[in-house]
């Protein structure tokens, strides 16, 4: 059976001086390198990222692993880190 995806909302956030509150966690707007994903949820005409509170320090260290549109590109780039000891198993016997 396919996996359903379950469509995240927001329901309940509420707009605060800190920023958007919802359940007791304080949600900072997408960084722009969010753009494209998937996980994207509009609240009030600005974009939050049910996923991770503070998105900007995601992208902090390189890519962020909930980006879903960045797992295209980096798999469309066809690098597999192969196992050595698994790879000498396979030429010793011919494959």
């Amino acid at each position: 059976m396919a996996k359903k995806k379950s469509i995240v909302s927001l329901e309940g956030a509420v707009k605060t001086a800190e920023g958007l509150t919802y359940k007791g966690v304080i949600m900072e707007p997408i960084d722009e390198k969010c753009e494209g994903c998937d996980r994207i949820v509009p609240f009030e005409d600005v974009n939050y990222c049910p996923t991770y509170a503070q998105p900007s320090r995601k992208w902090a260290s390189g890519v962020c692993n909930f980006a879903t549109h960045m797992r295209a590109e980096m798999d469309k780039a066809g690098k597999v880190k192969v196992n050595p000891l698994k790879a000498s198993k396979r030429a010793a016997r011919g494959r």
